[in-house]
């Protein structure tokens, strides 16, 4: 079966840095972009970032501009979201997802794989 399963998450303080990994299976995931959503306790989804298959293009929310960057090691059909200067309105259920459709399924949140997730909690 298909599955992407996050890993990295966990308890930090506000100004901290933690990396997120996207481990993807049971498919070859090439042309396909991946990238990163999140969902606060209590609110919506919220799209994060997306990446290429190649990894030359990228896409980033304005919220986490700067601060998030994502890339990806195809070879190891992994994804990651390196988050810096950490918030507590970062806090949230961070999920990976997969598409290969254009950039208006990102910001519809149409994708045709996701991950369960993995909490993220940043403490002040």
């Amino acid at each position: 079966q298909v599955q992407l399963v996050e890993s990295g998450g966990g308890l930090v303080q506000a100004g901290d840095s933690l990396r997120l990994s996207c481990s993807a299976s049971g498919r070859t995931f090439s042309g396909y972009y991946m990238g990163w959503f999140r969902q606060p306790p209590g609110k919506e989804r919220e799209f994060l970032t997306t990446i290429s298959w190649s990894g030359s293009g990228t896409y980033y929310a304005e919220s986490v501009k700067g601060r998030f960057t994502i890339s990806r090691d195809n070879a190891k059909n992994t994804v990651y979201l390196q988050m810096n200067n950490l918030k507590p309105e970062d806090t949230a259920v961070y999920y990976c997802a997969a598409d290969r459709g254009p950039l208006g399924n990102w910001l519809s949140h149409r994708m045709e794989y996701w991950g369960k997730g993995t909490l993220v909690t940043v403490s002040s």
